[in-house]
This record gives C-alpha cells, sequence and structure tokens, in this order.
C-alpha cells in the first residue's frame, strides 16, 4: 500500500530527516521518501498513524491528492517508464509523480500542459484525464489538539490554459509569522545568546529560534507575532526590533554598527585618559597610597573616576543589573564585578583606611577605568571586523541597481526599483545591471553571470531567456519583461538563504552553547575561592582583591560566543561569491567531514541531453549527404535520438527536404523514398532485415556500443551510408573537476538507473571509482545507505526529483542550481553553476571553514584555560607575579580581536586546486 501525504511547515533537510525518521519508526512502514512538500509511505500502515507521527515531529500533515493524471501511451517496459520519470522530473513545480505504462499522477502545482509537452518530446504520448478542481472543503485539519485553532489558509490555486485548477502544497500558504528577524541590541557574549534564545523558545507556537552574536540578529520561525518575539527579548533585558526587508535591516544594522563605533571609541577615549592620567601620577612618584595629607583629594579622584565609569562603561552596568533582576550572568557581569570591586575597594580604602593595614591602602582608581576603557577599545574593533565580515553579503545586496528603465507607449523613463511591477517591459544597455528577473523579450546580449554562479566567462543570452537580477550586460542591448521582483527574486532568495545560514550553528558551535551556560558562575566561584585562598595564606586583603579583580576581568565569555558566528558568517558570505548556497551551517560541518562523493549520472556528470558525437561514412557518401537524408527522416519525430539528429543538423545549417511513403517500424526506425532512392534509418536489425551489409561498421559499432553510445544506422538503396553515433555527453569539465576531487582524497561513486555497460563506459571516460547502476529512486536510498553501513560519510550530488531521496539519505546533500526545485529544497548545499567543480570548491571551503572555527574554539579555550589560572595566581609559586586587572583587561579586549580577525581570513579563501 503507497499512501502520500501533503506536509507543512517543512524548511530545510533537517526538516525533511526529522519527517523521514518519524515515519520510519512507524510500524509497519517498509519505506519513506520525504521531500519539503510531500511524503510517499509504502507499508501496510493507516494514514492517521503516519499524520500523527508527523504531527508529534512538529510538522503538518494531510492526505494528498494528485493535483492531475495524465493518461499515458507508448510505454512497454520499464526503460520507457524511466524515460518519462526523468522528462517529468525537469517540469518545473512538480513535486512528486507515481508513472506507471498507463497513468502518470502529478503532484505540484506545475501547468498539466508542461508536462504533457514533456512527455511528448520524450517520445510517448500523453493526455490529460481528469480536471476537477480540489474543494477547499476536502482539506484535511492536521493540526494538533493543544495548540488551539490556527488562521485557516485555503489552498491557493493556479489556473492553467486548459482551466484546470492546480492546488498547491503548504510551501505556498501564506502563514503568519512563518519566518521573523529581529535586529537585537546589546548583546555581549556567548551567555546573552543563549539567554536571548531561550527567551524567544518560550515564547507559544515559537519552533525554532538562532540567535547570531556577531550579526546582532534573530532568526525565528514558528506562529507568532513579531510583538510576542520582541517583548520576550526586552523581558530578557535587551532591545529587539523587526526586520522586513533586507533594505532597511542592512540600513539599520550599518546605522547599530556606526553608532557602536563611536561610541565605543569617544568612551574609550575618555576612560583611557582618565586611567593613564593615575598610572603616568604614579609612575612619576606620586603617591598611589592614602595619607592623611592626601586622603581629601583621592576622594575626588573617586568621585570623578565614578563619573567617568558610568559615563564609559555604564551600558555594563545597566545589562549586570537586568542580569542580577533575571537571575542570570553574562560577560557584562564579570566587567561590572570586577570594575566595581575595584573602584569600591578604594573608596572604602581612601574613606576609612585606618581600617586597612597600611601595607593594603594602594589604591585601584586608575585600574577601573582602565579596564572599561580597554574592553571598549575591544568592542570597537570587534564592531569593524563583525563590518569587514559581512562584506561578501553586502556585496550581493549592492548587486541590485536603484532604478530600471521601464519602456512605454510614450517613450522610456528611469524609475525607482521599488516602483517596477511584474509585466512591465524594461531596456537593458551595454553596462547596465539587471534590476528584477526577467524574460528577454526582444533583442540579445552577453551577461556577467558570475556574481550569482560564480562563472567567469559572460553567457549569451536571446529572445526567450531568462535573466537574474544582479547580473550584469557585457555587451548588447534587449528589452526584458518582469517577473520576478521585490524579495521574490533569484537575487534576493540567495540573500535570505544566505543570511538564514549565518544565524544556524554547526554542531560543533553547540560545545561553546552549553559551556556559556556555566561559564560565568564558574568564573565568579574561581574569582571568590581563589580571593579566599589567598587571603588565608598571605592574611593581605590586598592580595586577596587584586586575585578576585583579575579572574573576573580576564575571563572572556565572548571570545567563546563570536569563536563559530564570525566563522560561519565569513565561510557562507565566501561560499555566495563562489556560486555556493549553504542553507544550515550545521552542512558545512558534516561536509567537511564526508570521505564519499555519489553522484547521480544523467544531468550532474553528463550533459542531460542525447547529442551526435560521432559519425562515420561508408560507401562514397560524405557527411553532409548523411546528415541530410537523416534529417529528412526524422523531421518529423520528437524522439530524444531523432532531436540530437536535428540539432546536428541545424548546426550545420542543413534543412530537411520533403520525403513520401514514410513509414514507422516499431522497434527498429523509419523508411522513406528520398529523390527517388529508397533509405533506412534505424538500429541494426532495421538493416539486417533489408539485407543491408553491415561488415565494415563491424568495429566502429563494436566500439562504440562499449563505450555506451547509441548506434544509429543509415542505408540508402541496400547500401550502408553512415553509422550516427549519439550519447549523452560529459560535462566539459567533468573530468577535470572529478580528477580535483581525487586529489583532494575523496572517493568518487555514480548511481543510475542506467544499463551497467553505459554506466560503466562513463564512469573510464570520467575516472569514477565505483557504480551503481540499474537503480531506482528507491535503489538510490539503499545504495546510500549501504556505503554509510560501512563506515562511509556520503555527499550526494544530484538535479532531478528522482535524487530528492537519496538526497535527504545522505549525510550531506548537494543540488545543481539548474535542477529542479525539489532537488534544490531537499538539499543543504546548492550550486549556482552547473559544473562539477563547485562541488569541489563547496567541500574544500567546508574544510577551511571547519578549520577555521577549531582555531577559534582552540584559542578561546586555551585562552580562558591559561589566563584564569594565571590570574588566580596558581603559577606564582613558580613565576613570582601576580597579573595586574589592567593586564587582564587588555587580555580580554584581545582575545576577541584575535577570533574575529581569524575569521575573517576566509573571506580571502581559496578553494583547493
Amino acid at each position: 500500500m503507497t499512501i502520500i501525504l501533503a506536509l507543512g511547515d517543512l524548511s530545510c533537510g533537517h526538516c525533511i530527516k526529522a519527517v523521514k525518521t518519524a515515519l520510519e519508526k512507524v510500524e509497519g512502514v517498509e519505506t519513506a521518501e520525504v521531500t519539503l512538500n510531500f511524503a510517499k509511505v509504502t507499508g501496510d500502515v493507516t494514514p492517521e498513524s503516519l499524520i500523527n507521527a508527523v504531527l508529534d515531529a512538529g510538522y503538518r500533515a494531510k492526505l494528498a491528492e494528485p493535483d492531475f493524471t495524465l493518461a499515458l501511451s507508448g510505454l512497454n517496459c520499464g526503460h520507457c517508464i524511466k524515460s518519462t520519470e526523468k522528462a517529468l522530473s525537469a517540469v518545473k513545480n512538480i513535486e512528486v509523480f507515481d508513472v506507471s505504462k498507463t497513468s502518470a499522477k502529478i503532484y505540484g502545482a506545475a501547468d498539466p500542459q508542461a508536462a504533457i509537452q514533456a512527455i511528448v518530446e520524450a517520445g510517448f504520448d500523453a493526455s490529460l484525464e481528469n480536471a476537477v478542481p480540489k474543494s477547499e472543503d476536502a482539506a484535511i485539519d492536521v493540526l494538533k489538539a493543544d495548540e488551539g485553532p490556527k488562521s485557516e489558509q485555503p489552498l491557493q490555486s493556479a489556473a492553467s490554459p486548459e482551466g484546470v485548477a492546480v492546488a498547491q502544497s503548504f510551501q505556498a500558504e501564506s502563514l503568519p509569522g512563518e519566518q521573523i528577524t529581529l535586529l537585537l541590541s546589546g548583546l555581549s557574549c556567548a551567555a546573552c545568546v543563549l539567554k536571548v534564545e531561550r527567551a524567544l523558545q518560550a515564547v507559544p507556537k515559537v519552533r525554532s529560534a538562532r540567535v547570531n552574536l556577531a550579526e546582532q540578529t534573530a532568526f525565528v520561525t514558528g506562529d507568532t507575532t513579531p510583538e510576542a518575539l520582541i517583548d520576550a527579548v526586552i523581558q530578557a533585558g535587551y532591545g529587539a526590533e523587526l526586520i522586513e526587508d533586507e533594505t532597511n535591516r542592512r540600513d539599520k544594522q550599518r546605522l547599530q554598527i556606526e553608532h557602536e563605533i563611536r561610541q565605543r571609541k569617544w568612551q574609550a577615549i575618555v576612560a583611557l585618559i582618565m586611567g593613564f592620567g593615575l598610572l603616568f601620577w604614579g609612575l612619576a612618584g606620586g603617591q598611589m597610597q592614602v595619607t592623611a595629607e592626601n586622603r581629601s583629594n583621592w576622594i575626588g579622584v573617586g568621585v570623578i573616576s565614578l563619573i567617568v565609569m558610568v559615563f564609559t562603561g555604564g551600558h555594563f552596568y545597566r545589562r549586570a543589573l537586568k542580569n542580577l533582576a533575571n537571575k542570570t550572568a553574562t560577560m557584562d557581569t564579570l566587567v561590572a564585578l570586577g570594575t566595581g570591586a575595584a573602584w569600591l575597594y578604594s573608596m572604602a580604602v581612601t574613606l576609612a583606611p585606618d581600617f586597612f593595614p597600611e601595607t593594603a591602602r594602594h589604591l585601584y582608581f586608575e585600574s577601573s577605568t582602565m579596564i572599561i576603557g580597554l574592553i571598549n577599545v575591544g568592542k570597537m574593533l570587534e564592531a569593524k571586523a563583525k563590518q569587514r565580515s559581512s562584506k561578501a553579503l553586502e556585496r550581493l545586496l549592492d548587486l541590485t541597481p536603484k532604478t530600471a528603465l521601464i519602456v512605454e507607449g510614450e517613450g522610456e523613463r528611469e524609475i525607482p526599483l521599488s516602483q517596477v511591477q511584474q509585466g512591465m517591459i524594461l531596456r537593458l544597455k551595454t553596462g547596465n545591471r539587471v534590476s528584477v528577473d526577467g524574460i528577454i523579450t526582444q533583442g540579445e546580449a552577453w551577461l556577467d553571470e558570475s556574481m550569482l554562479t560564480g562563472e567567469p566567462l559572460p553567457v549569451h543570452k536571446r529572445e526567450g531567456d531568462k535573466i537574474s537580477a544582479g547580473t550584469l550586460v557585457t555587451d548588447g542591448a534587449v528589452l526584458f519583461r518582469a517577473e520576478q521582483i521585490g524579495n521574490k527574486t533569484t537575487l534576493a532568495n540567495i540573500i535570505r538563504l544566505v543570511r538564514q545560514a549565518q544565524s544556524s550553528k554547526p554542531q560543533i558551535g553547540q560545545l561553546a552553547d552549553r559551556i556559556a551556560a556555566v561559564f560565568v558562575p564558574a568564573v565568579i566561584a574561581i574569582a571568590l575561592l581563589a580571593a579566599v585562598i589567598w587571603y588565608a595564606v598571605t592574611k593581605e586583603i590586598s592580595y586577596s582583591f587584586v586575585v578576585l579583580t583579575t579572574v573576573l576581568i580576564i575571563a572572556c565569555p565572548c571570545a567563546l560566543g563570536l569563536a563559530t558566528p564570525m566563522s560561519i558568517i565569513a565561510g557562507v558570505g565566501r561560499s555566495a561569491e563562489l556560486g555556493v548556497l549553504v542553507r544550515d551551517a550545521d552542512a558545512l560541518q558534516k561536509a567537511a567531514e564526508v570521505d564519499t562523493v555519489v553522484f547521480d549520472k544523467t544531468g550532474t556528470l553528463t550533459k542531460g541531453e542525447p547529442k551526435l558525437t560521432a559519425l562515420y561514412t561508408f560507401n562514397g557518401f560524405d557527411s553532409q549527404t548523411a546528415v541530410q537524408f537523416a534529417a529528412d527522416l526524422e523531421q518529423s519525430s520528437t524522439h530524444p535520438l531523432a532531436k540530437a539528429i536535428l540539432e546536428h543538423a541545424a548546426d550545420l545549417r542543413i534543412s530537411p527536404q520533403t520525403v513520401s511513403d514514410f513509414r514507422t517500424l516499431k522497434g527498429l526506425g523509419v523508411t522513406a523514398t528520398i529523390q527517388h532512392k529508397a533509405v533506412l534509418l534505424g538500429n541494426r536489425a532495421l538493416l539486417e532485415q533489408h539485407s543491408v551489409a553491415l561488415t565494415e561498421a563491424e568495429s566502429s559499432f563494436r566500439q562504440e556500443s562499449e563505450k555506451g553510445a547509441t548506434v544509429v544506422f543509415l542505408a540508402v538503396e541496400q547500401m550502408l551510408a553512415a553509422v550516427f553515433v549519439i550519447r549523452d555527453p560529459l560535462r566539459d569539465d567533468t573530468a577535470a573537476a572529478l580528477s580535483r576531487l581525487h586529489r583532494q582524497g575523496y572517493r568518487l561513486v555514480m548511481l543510475t538507473g542506467d544499463q551497467e555497460k553505459t554506466a560503466q563506459a562513463i564512469a573510464k571516460e570520467a575516472g569514477i571509482d565505483q557504480v551503481i547502476a540499474g537503480v531506482l529512486p528507491e535503489g538510490k536510498v539503499q545504495a546510500i545507505r549501504q556505503l554509510q553501513a560501512q563506515g562511509r560519510k556520503v555527499v550526494m550530488v544530484g538535479d532531478g526529483i528522482n535524487d530528492a531521496p537519496a538526497l535527504a539519505q545522505a549525510n550531506v546533500s548537494i543540488a545543481m542550481g539548474s535542477g529542479s526545485d525539489v532537488a534544490i529544497e531537499t538539499a543543504e548545499l546548492t550550486l549556482m553553476r552547473h559544473s562539477i567543480h563547485g562541488v569541489a570548491d563547496a567541500l574544500s571551503l567546508s574544510r577551511g571553514t571547519l578549520r577555521n572555527m577549531k582555531q577559534n574554539l582552540f584559542f578561546a579555550f586555551v585562552y580562558n584555560c591559561l589566563g584564569i589560572p594565571l590570574a588566580a595566581g596558581v603559577f606564582y609559586p613558580l613565576l613570582g607575579v601576580l597579573l595586574n586587572p589592567m593586564v587582564g583587561g587588555a587580555a580580554m579586549a584581545c582575545s576577541s580581536i584575535t577570533v574575529a580577525t581569524n575569521a575573517n581570513r576566509l573571506l580571502k579563501f581559496t578553494p583547493q586546486a
């Protein structure tokens, strides 16, 4: 029994795997294939049990019905079914299909006529079987009982030219508050991140919340309101505001960072002037201890120091008080305790010097102000480093022009980009950037798409071709019709995906979160314990105070908090420049650990369509004449092999001529009379039936067949004229890219539904290590599982709907950007250019990013593991030195700057050749 469910609320590969795991745990389930919008389950099981499993996993589900069904004819075998499936996988908006020899059930918001055309072009016949619009009342309520009613949004529909209503999937529904981005303020360390994430996740109906310290943003998914999220952040002691679009976000974030840089700069200057003034006074011989003569002067200095501390470090103290009210602790708590303790101790000595031993009357007013000044310097430099880390994304944002040139009946005029509407005709000239996605209606031009795809060479575009916002016209001029505008363009979607990925966390980053949860309380405990021990040993309160203050100041949770987010921002941004879209940062970590790369063959390693790759002529016939005869015979055929011959004829500028007595011989080929001559075109059996001698072509036939090619024979007047060799050739750069992957140490595997001989020939030519041939989509999933059972960590590279289950099963999934929407949405990484070099770039960059994250975490851990014991005086018996609190403040600032600077090295990362 096969059951197909329509799914809701899935947004990435992790969601797919969660639903797949939940379904496979249901008793009686044999197989479960899951995409973002559908699940296809086989086994002895009820729909209700499957729907409940999906609900328990945190998503929505209902029984799915085919959006339309096609009646098929001409399919005789499994190969015909596979050819039909391959044709349907290329049709836009087809999500799932179920093909038999007589029918094809189609799920998704596809145009039925486009599906029919694809099947016809594959060499078969198809017609629309049913055209009954789906009723909105037929939708099954799949909401959890304890969630309460959600806003009912009817399934949208798009009418096809035949008037068929095609129900769209959950992805097309307008779900209030499904994805909300907030711009935050006041976060300073990993503990702050953890605190805000917990506050957001506590809001009812929030499904996930991810906070990025480096970007000061929160990415929230769920059925809630922005107001509820903002209130939760404010209650946690921080600031938040809603980001409605990328332009506003960019402007607000830029202003926020510029304000922070200016503010921290003047705060640092004022605090350091005060601190260095007192320091130089002491170095110049001034009295730094309280005496009867200078007591009143030091009281004045203490008051001035307090004023400076409040004005230059007030943000630390305000957030520390909020933390205290919320019973939490962050870096601000440590700074406030350390500097506050230094000032309180100094003021106590000043007001009551007789209470303290004479040797303990040293004052630390300069330490309080200098620590604040040094930390503000660190925060200023850290903010500048954050600016640099987002440069890659900012360059993408800068690709869209501010205006567009609209063509109207009365002429042309320039309008702001925000006023461009769908359907408008716009003009592009040499040097212009494309403002919105569209289709060329007139003219031709060469476009530089390198900023989106990473492909360095300009691409030729003509009437009917699609163009993308942000690309550059290097030569030519065109008119085009606006299709996707605003945040619906390809560039806008890329920016959204990059922003989402930059806010995600790899597993290695969760280690820092776990440590941050206990870091600050642990540091306070260590500081108090060290102070007590020092006082017990020395009976000198000044020693105890120095140790207490230095431990509080030197500990740096901000370095832990920045270690992974800074690397992720830089790595994801650099990957976008290389033409690799990262859906989730965890994919970068997993991709860095894989050892096996599995490729789908058709459309991934090969060009995905048959081409005439060789032509042998015999008995005095030349190639021009042979192609002319073949084109004459195939001019009305839609078979893929015929298409290859006709395309070759068009390249040679050969026009098909009229034929007579045309006949199609099923399973053999075609015959006709051309120029009063009997002409045959077909397979070997056709010519043998007509007693045509094939001895001369025997070696060519055997040689090409061994390479997996299809051989077509042409005979004229009972005489062999030519042999056409047709195959799906490798892409131009496939062999070089696979050789590059071999040098990087990966094992290469090819999965294909083709026959073994064809697959082995392609594998030998490409340099593949292992071939798994003759597999259906279910078999591809099983093949991935078998590799994983052998202990291999697998990355799957595919482009079709039939690859989606295997992509979901693999440890990491990579989709070719020109592939089907389902494959792209299932994959964790997407290549914007159709080149296997993109796979090598992605894997190389993932290793570089993981290495950078480990370096940052190592430095943050080592810094704190050495700095805290050093400040606590553990090494005093060996070194005879106690750290001054000012040194601790400087070290704390340097730790954050080092982490940020190291992460920014990824912005110049060059993939391994």
